[in-house]
């Protein structure tokens, strides 16, 4: 597996070795050693998702705070996804500072987003299928939202020929400023 660096220390994108012939591909989607080398770490996986969005769904910006903060390794399987991960840890030298990576089926990468971010994506494809494992159970207690669109983000996110299709809490989420954060 190819370990990337990216500008926001800690966030990682990991590209699995693939193997190809006649046949097709075949490649370890997950491999918990290779994984923990790779963010310095053991890391538990206790919850796998998975969603199915048509274009133009933005799902995000999401995280959930301490007792229940999710660190996320996310990944595409059918379609593509703009993938965002925003810095949320007060403190940080990055804090406030956003990251974008197109995601997509025909490419075996995964992002890697430990706790302290928020994240969230928009489908560039009709029925993109989206995975992800997380650290942490779902509470709902703990959920957070951030706006998309807030204006002190300023997230380039691509367009897909109409207004972003939102969930009601994340049309009403607040801004970074408003937000309980890390």
């Amino acid at each position: 597996m190819q370990v990337i660096p990216t500008a926001l220390p800690g966030v990682l994108m990991l590209e699995p070795t693939v193997f190809r012939d006649e046949r097709g591909v075949f490649f370890e989607s997950f491999n918990q050693r290779a994984f923990d080398e790779a963010v310095g770490q053991h890391v538990l996986f206790v919850q796998d998702n998975h969603s199915c969005s048509k274009r133009g769904v933005l799902r995000g910006l999401h995280y959930q705070l301490p007792p229940n903060a999710q660190g996320k390794l996310v990944r595409v399987v059918r379609g593509r996804a703009f993938d965002v991960a925003v810095d949320i840890r007060r403190g940080s030298p990055t804090f406030g500072r956003w990251l974008g990576v197109t995601l997509d089926a025909e490419s075996p990468r995964q992002l890697w987003i430990p706790t302290g971010f928020a994240h969230g994506f928009i489908a560039l494809d009709d029925d993109t299928a989206f995975l992800y494992k997380t650290t942490a159970f779902y509470a709902k207690e703990c959920e957070r939202s951030i706006l998309w669109s807030d204006p002190d983000l300023a997230i380039e996110w691509p367009e897909v020929g109409a207004t972003p299709l939102l969930a009601p809490r994340d049309a009403a989420a607040p801004g970074m400023a408003q937000a309980d954060l890390f």
